[in-house]
């Protein structure tokens, strides 16, 4: 399985059990020079996806059967699908219903009904993210004691094991990383990793760099203590004195 690098070949997997829905997406995907697939299940988006990894997935969480948030927790679950970018959406509108589905590794959020346009900007959002982070790289490599980060592979080593991140959080970890003993602020964070203004609520903000953060942290392990938090503020990499 190979993802396009092209964007005139980027491939959209829409996951819509609407009809409507799922006819207008493409549409729209489709008029900016995306292919797009479209499929009504859970069930088929994952043999859809394992079959041709997408450059990015459109889900909707509620599916029948197969629930949209089951199908992202596979997909982070999973090394060789972890790292795909997704857009969630719902016809639930409340704040925590955002903040679950960032917490389920969502890497944006839009609700019902959306204006199609906006929809096709948060793509492009999403996927110039993921560009940038690799053209930036430049075949870079970020150490943190026994911490490695290869950002062109899209590799994190810890001690020599590999780390399932999500994009999100591999972008958080780079942000960290690249600004060692760096405090930065919630909103400093919510803009580099996220790319999102400070114009959203401040629990909002909280709560998504905090619950990320809190993720990233488990899966470091012993190395997760060196996020710091900075009371009233936000975080910073701290590696401990002795250890190089």
């Amino acid at each position: 399985m190979q993802q396009s690098n092209t964007s005139a070949a980027q491939r959209i997997l829409v996951v819509e059990d609407e009809p409507d829905i799922a006819a207008l997406i493409a549409y729209q995907l489709t008029r900016e020079g995306f292919r797009v697939e479209t499929v009504e299940s859970g069930t088929d988006a994952l043999g859809s996806i394992y079959r041709s990894i997408p450059n990015l997935i459109i889900l909707d969480r509620m599916l029948p059967g197969l629930s949209g948030d089951e199908v992202i927790t596979r997909l982070r679950g999973d090394s060789e699908t972890s790292s795909i970018p997704v857009l969630m959406l719902t016809a639930k509108r409340e704040q925590e219903d955002r903040i679950e589905g960032f917490e389920l590794g969502a890497d944006d959020y839009l609700t019902k009904p959306f204006s199609p346009r906006e929809l096709v900007l948060r793509v492009k959002a999403v996927l110039r993210r993921v560009q940038d982070a690799g053209a930036a790289s430049g075949g870079r490599v970020l150490r943190a004691g026994p911490l490695r980060m290869d950002l062109a592979s899209h590799r994190v080593l810890l001690e020599g094991r590999e780390l399932i991140l999500t994009p999100t959080e591999f972008r958080l970890l780079q942000s960290l990383m690249e600004r060692l003993g760096r405090t930065q602020s919630r909103t400093q964070l919510l803009e580099r990793v996220w790319s999102y203004e400070s114009a959203i609520s401040d629990r909002i903000q909280t709560r998504t760099v905090d619950m990320h953060v809190r993720r990233l942290r488990s899966k470091l392990g012993r190395v997760g203590e060196w996020i710091e938090t900075v009371r009233g503020f936000g975080y910073r990499l701290m590696i401990p004195e002795g250890i190089e």
